[in-house]
């Protein structure tokens, strides 16, 4: 068990500490150390601050402020007279000397540390009002049992006063906290999706099964990771804070009553961790499980056309009725522990309500202390309770929390480059295509799909990979692309950013009719005519009236046949000019004559290609074939002798 928090707090800070800190060595010690650093300086200005309005009212309104606050004079006078003075001067300085000290790690974090300096601030000083409102409770209860009317009137006065004062320091605590999550859900989700996008991680992780519903993970569980961490800090910092405020107070009416409060959390906290770590791995499975379940009903969406056709209502209901049934029993047994949990936790927090009472009673019928005192120390007693009991009363939440940073863990593993499998077969950058000894296995290489393949297109030649369906041609494209690497030999390819690829099934994106014209480079400036020229070229002429425009956001996969998507993933092509294209039957839903329209268009614009394909029509716009056989074998023929060879064979 301990291990397993040991873990889990590894994960969280490696998640959590880049915002505020450079992810290097001894730097969760670092963010440690400048957190606590800020604590102090912000009590001290905190401190600074109170002692000055005190002296305030003690200049301008003695009387006043000697029936209010005489206590709290004395106090503070007492302090600077003495030598506390230089003890309140480190609070200052020392922290300031530290934050210069690794100035150059925090300098670009600025507006982190100054958003958590103002939640902290505010923090302290909804503990510093409570402290006050619970003198307040005091002598106002002691005026009313004193009938001193004078008195009442006045606390009551003053009690308002710190509650205007009050509620827009609350207000806006709130508020900054916030703002705090939402920045640092903005930094960690552009994080996340940067290393996402980086080196395909998106492809690996989809293609491999590596971890289940990154989405959900990108959306849902940074969000709440950002918004519960900045939760448990300040419910931390709030328990610690009134731990160290109210001991005191109830110190000094009771110390029989410290020992009680202490005792009854501790006792109340270890059984709940006990009832409560079975939680955490059934949260998990609900996180897991609700998303695939989720995930089965967008599946249907963009599928629907499909399932549709195959009149596939019954399975996919199956499928769906298996997925929610998981989620179900997964919440059935979530729901039990929780049952139990909440027994234990509803009786451990009513106690409390009369514990205080029953301790002071001797006391307070003895006449040691006031009515207005037990009064006091009932509101402490409870403060502290609270302080102690945090793991009680939030251990749904904590395991709920617990959840999300494993799978944010597991996440961020998956999107590391140093997680990923060396590459077998290598990639180098060329003018032209040359394949040499490459040997391709499934990414799992449980099946060899092509032995020893040595292709040269020298001259720039342009070719043509046919074969039985499942042989493994596209597989062979992937492999060309570096999307899959399993087995060795050399690729030579130009640039990425100079080949263009065209699947079968064109991808078409969320966004308007031009964004489908320019993908990937959605930025570049192309006026409205020169789209027109390339939609005429493509047959598409008609297309920018009948959708609403080129500003027009359709569902453009749904809105276009296959034919029509085949020939707008040409106009693509054409418009961004690339040096070099893949083809893997991307004429597959064309007539003949279209097809054999945009292979010419290819040859004027000087695009070299590799294609995939069954029709022997586009033989004439090869220079040569590669046949893959089966069972790793494969052949390389020009396409005269390929012909020949088809002739013969018919």
């Amino acid at each position: 068990m301990e291990q397993v928090k040991r873990s889990l707090w590894r994960k969280f800070i490696t998640i959590a500490q880049p915002y505020f800190f450079p992810d290097i060595r001894g730097g969760s010690w670092a963010t440690l150390l400048l957190l606590f650093m800020l604590l102090v300086f912000l009590f001290g200005i905190l401190f600074i601050f109170v002692s000055a309005m005190t002296w305030a009212g003690n200049i301008f309104a003695p009387d006043l402020t000697a029936k209010i606050a005489s206590g709290l004079i004395s106090t503070i006078t007492d302090i600077f007279n003495s030598k506390g003075w230089m003890i309140l001067a480190g609070f200052l300085i020392v922290p300031i000397g530290t934050f210069l000290l690794f100035g150059r790690y925090v300098r670009s974090r600025r507006q982190a540390w100054t958003l958590l300096a103002t939640v902290l601030i505010l923090s302290l000083s909804v503990t510093g009002i409570n402290v006050a409102f619970s003198f307040i409770a005091n002598y106002f209860t002691n005026a009313l049992v004193q009938k001193n009317q004078d008195m009442a009137y006045l606390f009551v006065v003053v009690y308002f006063c710190g509650f205007m004062i009050g509620i827009p320091i609350v207000a806006f605590y709130g508020y900054v906290q916030s703002y705090l999550g939402m920045r640092w859900r903005e930094w960690l989700t552009r994080e996340f999706l940067s290393q996402y996008f980086d080196n395909r991680s998106y492809y690996e992780i989809e293609t491999q099964a590596i971890i289940d519903n990154p989405d959900q993970r990108i959306m849902e569980d940074i969000r709440s990771f950002t918004r519960t961490s900045l939760g448990f800090l300040l419910i931390l910092l709030g328990s610690v804070m009134d731990l160290i405020s109210f001991t005191g107070i109830l110190w000094s009416k009771s110390v029989l009553l410290v020992c009680v409060v202490l005792g009854y959390s501790l006792v109340g906290t270890l059984l709940t961790v006990l009832i409560g770590r079975r939680l955490v791995g059934l949260n998990f499975n609900q996180l897991r499980f609700e998303a695939d379940f989720r995930y089965s009903l967008v599946h249907v969406r963009d599928n629907a056309e499909s399932i549709a056709f195959y009149q596939g209502e019954k399975p996919e209901i199956a499928q769906i009725g298996d997925r929610f049934r998981k989620v179900l029993g997964n919440f059935s047994l979530l729901i039990g522990w929780q049952r139990n949990l909440s027994l234990f936790t509803t009786a451990y927090s009513y106690l409390p309500v009369v514990l205080p009472f029953l301790v002071l009673f001797p006391q307070y019928f003895s006449g040691q202390i006031e009515y207005g005192d037990m009064v006091q120390a009932n509101f402490a007693f409870s403060q502290i309770y609270a302080a102690l009991s945090l793991i009680v009363s939030q251990m749904d939440q904590i395991t709920g929390f617990a959840a999300g940073v494993e799978r944010l863990s597991t996440f961020a593993d998956a999107v590391t480059p140093s997680q990923r499998p060396i590459t077998g077969i290598t990639t180098d950058k060329a003018d032209r295509f040359a394949l040499t000894d490459v040997t391709l296995l499934t990414p799992t290489r449980s099946r060899t799909l092509l032995q020893g393949l040595t292709v040269d297109l020298i001259n720039r030649n342009n070719l043509l990979v046919v074969g039985q369906s499942g042989v493994g041609k596209s597989s062979l494209l992937r492999a060309i692309a570096g999307l899959w690497t399993q087995g060795s030999g050399q690729i030579l390819r130009p640039d990425l950013k100079d080949i263009y690829f065209l699947p079968q099934r064109p991808y078409m994106l969320l966004g308007s009719l031009r964004d489908q014209l320019l993908y990937p480079r959605t930025l570049q400036q192309t006026p409205d005519n020169e789209l027109r020229r390339v939609l005429q070229i493509v047959n598409l002429a008609d297309l920018p009236e009948r959708s609403g425009g080129f500003g027009a956001e359709l569902a453009w996969a749904d809105v276009l046949s296959l034919g029509e998507q085949q020939r707008l993933a040409f106009a693509r092509l054409f418009i961004n000019r690339p040096g070099f294209a893949v083809l893997d039957e991307a004429t597959s839903a064309l007539d003949r004559e279209n097809e054999a329209k945009l292979y010419r268009k290819l040859q004027e614009l000087n695009i070299h290609y590799i294609s995939v394909g069954h029709r022997s029509s586009i033989l004439d716009y090869h220079n040569y074939v590669l046949e893959l056989l089966g069972r790793a074998d494969w052949r390389l023929l020009t396409t005269q002798d390929y012909r020949a060879q088809m002739d013969i064979s018919s």
